[in-house]
């Protein structure tokens, strides 16, 4: 079945009419583009993805990734795909270019890349976990570091990781046990083992640059003592040549329930005198570096994780518009010609679910872009200091909720599908498969909600916390005069209020109680945000519509205008009234789970 991996119309209105990305050429770094180069970029990753990616999809599923006690084997159209995407400059298209980049807007990139994200699944890692590495690198690193390794990895001939996780210490990285020794030359020698490492072997590249976490001896305990180091597979020799083996050695591979083209690898660090190892600026201030690459990876799990949600609907749709079953209950002649699924009542309301999760989770994501964008490039020192208030506060809700609710509209698919939706003759189930796996990628859930109720909402006497809820009000407040959207708007309104409760009771509560018990409703907290976050976006988007409808454009534009209003009417009557059942949960501190006992289960 050809279904279009993702809506091409809903890219540009999401680049072009919400996000407004021309409008970010009057920024020196831009200036070089318009509407015409952003387009190109889409066209030249919408033609990879089709090219390169969408023949083997199926079959980087069924072939992942072996290891015969020496090398790592792959399949070898992943490197043909990747190298396509390299040469084309699509590697790292929001770097400068004298490092090679395109310069393009992260908006613009992650809209160019939406391809490319949809249909390659993990297997697109390799080259998003490297920009991450070169990023942090050329933040945080010297210059010799960056000529030495970001240099290659942007020129697609070194590959680069993160490494945190050990077996012993998963999210819990104050107990790390990996350590680093300084050596007589001034470098390092490192001793550990890291596990679930996406990308740690391969022979995709010449040579891999893992960014490890490690303690120096002597450090102090916890989280304050750890430092970060570039550790990479291979030693550079001085004329710039790959040199001899570093001690970082495969241990074996994980096998993944989805996500298969990417490799996931146990590595073992200096087995015999230690794996040479080069700090990344101070001793100490490791974990203060990693998070430069963590919070960018949390931003890109939730991208993945909301095109996904987007290429499971768009097949779903095209299977439901395409599949006659059935009769409606209406129709009470036999001898009538079954109708198309999408007919059928609940089969539009799975459809329709699936375009308010995946379409909201993805203007979620293309946000938190906007705002890593203007952190950086915005033309005053106000607007870049808001953005990256409000950024940090969102990161845990831009990493979750799409990983939530994305895989949630795969499941969705699935059952359009139905007894097809469950063989591996359709790629829906592949879908859900790769898409399951981001709820723990980069901080489960659970993790993330403690991160945004415990640390995000109070911190700075709430300064992110009130900025972002001051931007939902700007909508808000706008929307009021429109008659179509004007209940909408009071409904986000009430909830916001809500919400505002929750919060200062909660808060409230946890200066005098228990705070395992206060915050044991933590995920509650974070789907409620989550939720009005989403319906924000939603309410935006029912705007641009609204008045898009007012010009009575061409029939199919009155047809995609229509579905966004009616997609924001379902986001508004069916999911939002659940954030005040989550909300009583937090405010009323339900000990439910709390006080569940071990030895109950």
């Amino acid at each position: 079945m050809n279904a279009p991996i993702v809506n091409r119309r809903d890219i540009e209105f999401f680049l072009y009419e919400m996000f407004e990305i021309e409008k970010l050429t009057v920024r020196e770094k831009y200036q070089d583009h318009d509407r015409t180069t952003f387009n190109g970029a889409i066209d030249t990753a919408q033609a990879i993805a089709e090219q390169y990616f969408l023949p083997i999809r199926q079959k980087v599923d069924a072939n992942e990734p072996t290891f015969d006690g020496k090398k790592v084997h792959l399949i070898p159209e992943i490197k043909e795909g990747l190298d396509a995407v390299v040469n084309a400059g699509l590697s790292a298209p929001t770097s400068d270019y004298e490092m090679g980049g395109m310069q393009l807007p992260m908006v613009a990139a992650s809209g160019a890349f939406a391809y490319l994200s949809a249909v390659a699944s993990t297997s697109l890692g390799y080259l998003s976990l490297t920009h991450a590495n070169c990023n942090l690198i050329e933040a945080h690193g010297t210059q010799e570091q960056i000529e030495k390794w970001v240099q290659p990895m942007r020129e697609g001939r070194f590959a680069g990781t993160m490494a945190m996780t050990e077996p012993g210490a998963g999210s819990g990285l104050a107990d790390l046990t990996t350590t680093a020794t300084k050596d007589e030359n001034g470098n390092y020698r490192l001793i550990g083992n890291k596990i679930f490492i996406s990308g740690g072997d391969h022979d995709l590249n010449e040579n891999i640059v893992h960014l490890v976490l490690a303690r120096v001896k002597g450090a102090p305990k916890g989280v304050k003592g750890i430092s970060l180091f570039v550790v990479p597979k291979f030693l550079m020799n001085d004329d710039g040549s790959i040199g001899e083996k570093n001690e970082v050695a495969l241990a074996g591979l994980f096998h993944k329930m989805g996500g298969r083209g990417h490799t996931s690898t146990a590595l073992s660090f200096g087995e015999k005198d230690g794996a040479v190892a080069y700090l990344i600026g101070e001793e100490n201030k490791g974990l203060m570096y990693m998070f430069h690459m963590m919070n960018e990876a949390r931003i890109l799990v939730g991208t993945g994780a909301a095109l996904t949600a987007l290429t499971g609907f768009q097949y779903s749709l095209h299977y439901a518009k395409e599949r006659p079953q059935g009769r409606l209950l209406s129709c009470k002649d036999p001898k009538s010609p079954p109708v198309n699924i999408i007919e059928h009542p609940d089969v539009k309301r799975m459809l329709l679910t699936q375009k308010a999760y995946s379409e909201g989770a993805y203007a979620l994501c293309l946000y938190g872009h906007q705002l890593a964008d203007d952190e950086k490039t915005a033309l005053t020192e106000e607007e870049r200091k808001h953005a990256t208030l409000v950024l940090d506060f969102l990161t845990p809700i831009i990493k979750s909720w799409p990983s939530e609710f994305g895989p949630k509209s795969n499941d969705l698919a699935i059952q359009v599908l139905g007894g097809h939706g469950y063989t591996n003759e359709h790629p829906v189930e592949m879908f859900y498969r790769d898409n399951r796996l981001n709820p723990i990628h980069e901080g489960t859930t659970g993790i993330q909600s403690l991160d945004l109720l415990c640390r995000k909402v109070p911190m700075n006497k709430f300064k992110g916390y009130e900025a972002f809820l001051s931007v939902l009000g700007d909508t808000i407040a706008e929307c009021k005069n429109n008659d179509e959207l004007s209940p909408f708007a009071h409904s986000l309104e009430k909830a916001v209020s809500n919400l505002r409760e929750v919060t200062t009771t909660v808060l409230t509560e946890a200066q005098s109680k228990n705070p395992d018990l206060v915050f044991s409703n933590s995920v509650s907290y974070l789907n409620m945000f989550g939720h009005i976050t989403i319906a924000w976006l939603w309410l935006q988007q029912g705007a641009i519509a609204s008045n898009a409808l007012t010009l009575e454009p061409h029939i199919d534009e009155q047809k995609f205008y229509k579905g966004k209003i009616q997609a924001m009417k379902y986001f508004f009557n069916s999911e939002l009234p659940l954030t005040y059942h989550w909300g009583d949960l937090v405010k009323t501190i339900d000990s439910t789970s709390f006080d569940t006992q071990a030895d109950w289960f």
